[in-house]
């Protein structure tokens, strides 16, 4: 019913900045809670930030001030906006979508962040 196609991984030096996209197709996802979560290798996935279908959001504390979700319904779009990186935001980050009609959540294929000199 929701497939998510996550974009704008990359290379990025300390300090710099990226914007993460996240596509999505199916019917009724501008209602659904989107988040983004990452996993670096050896750790657990975790949660990095949601947006409801009303605009609130929340922050994991290691990345707040730093970065910003948004959302574009009309073109059922998430971005994760990312400053101020460090390297420990070096990761694979998953686009997630959560279903308020089903108990279901949908997930991207990730794209990879990695922040190194």
């Amino acid at each position: 019913q929701v497939q998510l196609v996550e974009s704008g991984g990359g290379l990025v030096q300390p300090g710099g900045s990226l914007r993460l996209s996240c596509v999505g197709s199916g019917s009724l996802l501008s209602i659904y809670t989107m988040g983004w979560y990452r996993q670096a290798p050896e750790k657990q996935r975790e949660l990095v930030t949601t947006i409801t279908s009303g605009g609130s959001t929340n922050y994991a504390d290691s990345v707040k001030g730093r970065f910003t979700i948004s959302r574009d319904n009309a073109k059922n779009t998430v971005f994760l906006q990312m400053h101020s990186l460090k390297p420990e935001d070096t990761a694979v980050y998953y686009c997630n979508a959560h279903s308020p009609l089903v108990p279901r959540d949908y997930w991207g294929q990730g794209t990879q962040v990695t922040v190194s000199s």
